[in-house]
């Protein structure tokens, strides 16, 4: 019999990320890969396409978790998703400022943020948006970091480290949030199981996208 209000013996927050990151080690590892700018750019490696990558990802999760609050029905969620629909927003415009221009970005919802949308349950929510999706971006900041390395432009590397380091700190706000909205055992793998799929749907886009322009999504060794 399950106490009202204790958690299932063993899950709880650091258990689904724990979960996550075993059950999706390659394809974590493979997202961070150097081949992540080829696939968000379409091997165009300049810097006004790096920039304009990373606006429309930003964006893209704003109004992921914008859609989210608008219809959450518990309260600390829906602080928390109005507070990173806000973080993403700030970082979008962060990143617009390093543009020479105007930042033309393609915000229509990828994979991942597609099937985000499509949750509903809160324990599956803060599992696939503030653990598996910021896994997924803090990887792939990693290599816009190294991008702007390479280019010796330390301020937009400054940027992005900031960013990075923004977005993984979301990962210990959904373990936080985890213990405070699942009490069952049913809600905890409902949890991991999104996370999980989340991880999975934004590997698979990656991957098609590589192979789509011949390139081998798995490393070369």
């Amino acid at each position: 019999m399950t106490i009202p209000g204790a958690q299932p013996a063993g899950m709880n927050g650091d258990w689904v990320v724990d979960m996550v990151r075993d059950r999706t080690a390659t394809q974590l590892d493979r997202l961070g890969s150097e081949k992540a700018l080829v696939a968000a750019t379409d091997a165009r490696l300049d810097r006004e396409r790096v920039l304009s990558a990373a606006v429309g990802a930003e964006r893209r999760a704003a109004e992921t978790f914008e859609t989210w609050a608008a219809d959450e029905s518990q309260p600390e969620a829906r602080a928390a998703f109005e507070a990173v629909a806000s973080q993403e927003r700030a970082h979008a415009e962060r990143v617009a400022s390093l543009a020479d221009g105007a930042v033309d970005a393609d915000t229509d919802p990828d994979a991942l943020h597609d099937y985000l949308r499509g949750l509903d349950g809160t324990p599956e929510r803060v599992a696939a948006g503030l653990v598996a999706r910021p896994l997924v971006s803090e990887r792939s900041l990693l290599q816009v970091v190294n991008f702007f390395v390479n280019e010796a432009d330390e301020r937009a590397a400054a940027v992005f480290r900031d960013l990075r380091a923004e977005t993984d700190g979301l990962v210990d706000e959904g373990t936080t949030l985890l213990d405070a909205c699942c009490e069952s055992e049913a809600e905890w793998e409902r949890a991991v199981d999104a996370a999980e799929r989340a991880v999975e749907t934004a590997y698979e886009e990656y991957a098609e996208t590589l192979r789509g322009m011949g390139v081998d999504p798995a490393p070369v060794c």
